[in-house]
């Protein structure tokens, strides 16, 4: 199939050939009839992607803050890298979907095959949407008017936040199609709407609705309203412009009246003057799309409705109240439509959207689809036990790290699977992988493939594996192998079984000065020195929402992320976990903490400390070890600089950030080819024994008390023994 992109780093706008995506649990596959091109929002991105490295830094400060900070972390080139590699991630453009359903997936009852449907997919042919962000279309409702649903809902919860009552004075700022929309919707709500904007054929189309429409080049916009208000002012003022200066903010507070209420729907400058709010005590809010429920994971990816009584409009309820507006004929949009051009014909749009006056541009959509999973980009021949790779799922880490190391490795690659298809096309073109798919079992299913990689969200990779092991493939994992503790059992079952192996992306212990450090402590005899180690990792926040702190999803940062730091004390000491301490900070004992202490105590006697912090600046180096053994230290600067004290013949080694990746992966591929000895490269009772100490890590917080490690997660009919793994 056929999916619109944008690409930041060159500024084009392609037409992607892509696989088909498949619809999940709680998801529904849409064919696309018609979509509508958002001329402010898309506008937007393209001329972002258009415009110079320069330019791109002058419209994101925030960003460029956090580019300087990660240079002076993580050193100069590895930061040009990550912004580069940013900027070649192409953007699916789109967000006004109209389509038939083709299939639902488990858990979508209020849908079914052939619906006419609208949603906030994007460009494309065929599109997967989780259900509460689609809603049917009533009868009576052309494909043509149902397109505007989503970009009028935009701006009905600008209104909704607004609350103008019956025969209140509104201003709508902008009058493009969000502005003529909601200035509509005010309209029908009982208000005296006045517009404003300087594009004459705009404000044409605005009288023609019923608007009392004003041009800011012939006309005091403040004298204006107020004129026409007798003097008091508006009772609200909606902000659907997008504009670099802060003027309409000032504009929208003087032509208010005493309390009255500015919505910002729109992008402009948010300098305030607070003289302007503070005589007239007014109110001013910030509108988030659609309505509650956007991006809220819990919500749209994850279908938990909240309930009608206590949230009376969510963003798919704002979704039904357009379309039962445009069912009665109430919202009339037709004449808002300037143009309509086949979806192989955008570049009519695109190529003149920094340009052109059209209100709102429809796509139009051929009545068939490729709905093939997976697409050949090019032929490649391969052989049993070469190393050949499959990938499942195509995220940031996949694309920016594990990709690059697997390819500078020698590796075959063969196919990628992501669940939307882009991802994994983009990558598979980048990468000369020669397929990429939506049906990640075709990778089970190939012959050719020795190792399957698994780079998804955490609660799955406890499946993935276990399905991987059972098609007799070689498994390589990213951390965390699992988020439950019964999950380990069936993933022992499953390794024995199979007679394959089972890697972790346990990446830092293959780093080359943590190698050095091995050496250092006296190689393969550390085991018989016990040792202090301290890793203090300078972690960074992330969202509330994220599905990272999600337990039943992400597993919470520190099984997700401490891990690392287990395997690498585990490695340096030449030992295994006990014994497990976790203190949180905060009185609130929760299971996905992200600033915590951890203490290990190993079979040997030694000890180790992780100190995962969130809330720490930025600017500082990410990562850092320290290592106290018979009156010798090393310390580990974030996998830059490594100093030794105490050591004779050593006292420092520098060298460009390593943490292991191309190491770990070089030396996998060489086992696939049956190169250098059998043994794994890191032991499967080392990979369950890290796994076992997260797991009880959160059980100590839980109960505030050390716990055993040993049985965590082994509840089984058949004794095993870890150690003979």
């Amino acid at each position: 199939m056929k999916q619109l992109v944008q690409n930041l780093k060159t500024g084009e706008t392609l037409l992607e050939d892509v696989p088909a995506p498949r619809a999940g649990r709680g998801q529904v596959l849409i064919q696309t009839t018609r979509t509508l091109v958002s001329p402010g929002t898309e506008r937007m991105l393209v001329e972002f992607g258009r415009a110079s490295l320069l330019a791109k830094a002058r419209q994101q400060p925030d960003r460029v803050k956090q580019v300087l900070e990660k240079m002076q972390s993580d050193g100069i080139l590895p930061t040009i890298e990550a912004v580069f590699r940013k900027l070649g991630q192409p953007l699916p453009l789109g967000y006004c979907h109209v389509g038939r359903v083709l299939a639902v997936g488990e858990g979508v009852t209020e849908l079914g095959i052939g619906d006419r449907v609208v949603s906030n997919g994007a460009h494309a042919e065929v599109v997967c949407v989780p259900q509460n962000l689609v809603a049917p279309i009533p009868e009576g409702v052309s494909d043509d008017e149902a397109a505007f649903t989503v970009v009028g809902a935009i701006g009905l919860q600008g209104i909704r936040l607004l609350n103008p009552t019956l025969g209140e004075t509104v201003v709508v700022i902008g009058l493009g199609l969000i502005g003529l929309l909601t200035a509509d919707l005010l309209r029908l709500n009982g208000c005296r709407v006045l517009g404003l904007d300087i594009d004459e054929s705009k404000l044409d189309l605005a009288r023609q609705r019923g608007i009392t429409a004003l041009n800011p080049a012939d006309t005091n916009p403040v004298e204006a309203v107020l004129s026409l208000t007798g003097g008091t002012g508006a009772d609200g003022v909606v902000i659907t412009a997008s504009a670099k200066t802060d003027e309409l903010m000032a504009q929208a507070a003087r032509m208010s009246r005493k309390r009255g209420r500015i919505i910002l729907i729109g992008v402009v400058g948010l300098n305030l003057s607070r003289a302007d709010f503070y005589e007239k005590e007014l109110t001013f809010q910030v509108s988030c799309s659609y309505g509650p429920g956007r991006y809220d994971d819990a919500y749209e990816q994850q279908g938990h409705d909240y309930p009608l009584p206590f949230v009376r409009w969510t963003e798919n309820r704002n979704f039904q109240a357009i379309l039962q507006l445009l069912a009665t004929g109430q919202l009339a949009v037709r004449s808002l439509i300037t143009e309509q051009v086949p979806f192989a014909g955008f570049k009519a749009i695109y190529g003149a959207i920094g340009t052109a006056r059209s209100i709102a541009s429809l796509l139009t959509y051929p009545e068939t689809a490729d709905l093939r999973p997976v697409m050949v980009l090019h032929d490649v021949s391969y052989t049993v036990g070469s190393g050949t790779v499959g990938l499942i799922g195509a995220g940031n880490f996949a694309g920016a790290t594990l990709l690059p190391a697997l390819k500078a490795a020698g590796a075959n690659l063969r196919t990628i699977a992501s669940a939307g298809g882009l991802n994994a096309t983009l990558m598979a073109r980048k990468f000369g992988v020669a397929q990429s798919t939506t049906d990640y079992k075709q990778i089970l299913d190939d012959p050719s493939i020795d190792l399957c990689v698994i780079t998804t969200r955490h609660n799955s990779h406890a499946r993935l594996t276990v399905e991987a092991l059972r098609a007799g493939k070689h498994v390589f994992v990213e951390k965390p192998l699992a988020i439950y503790a019964d999950e380990l059992t069936t993933i022992i079952d499953a390794q024995q079984a199979s007679g394959r192996t089972v890697m972790v992306g346990f990446n830092r212990r293959f780093a080359p000065q943590v190698q050095t450090m091995k050496t250092l402590l006296g190689g393969p005899r550390t085991a018989e020195v016990p040792m202090n180690v301290v890793a203090t990792v300078n972690a960074g926040s992330i969202p509330a929402g994220s599905w990272v702190h999600d337990r039943a999803v992400g597993g919470g940062r520190l099984l997700g992320e401490a891990c690392h730091f287990v395997d690498l004390i585990t490695f340096l000491t030449g030992s295994r976990v006990v014994r497990v301490c976790l203190n949180a900070m905060g009185q609130a004992v929760t299971h996905t903490t992200d600033s915590a202490s951890l203490l290990l105590h190993y079979e040997n006697g030694a000890t180790g400390v992780i100190n995962y912090f969130a809330n720490g600046s930025k600017a500082y180096a990410k990562e850092r070890i320290e290592v106290y053994s018979q009156g010798r230290t090393l310390v580990l600067d974030n996998f830059r600089k490594l100093t030794g004290y105490g050591f004779r013949g050593f006292s420092s080694q520098s060298g460009r950030q390593d943490k292991g990746h191309f190491n770990l992966m070089k030396q996998l591929i060489m086992k696939l080819r049956g190169g250098g000895t059998a043994a794994p490269l890191i032991s499967f009772a080392e990979i369950i024994n890290t796994t076992q100490t997260m797991l009880a890590a959160l059980d100590s917080q839980r109960e505030c008390r050390w716990v055993d490690v040993a049985g965590i997660g082994l509840v089984r009919t058949l004794p095993v023994d870890i150690a003979a793994l």
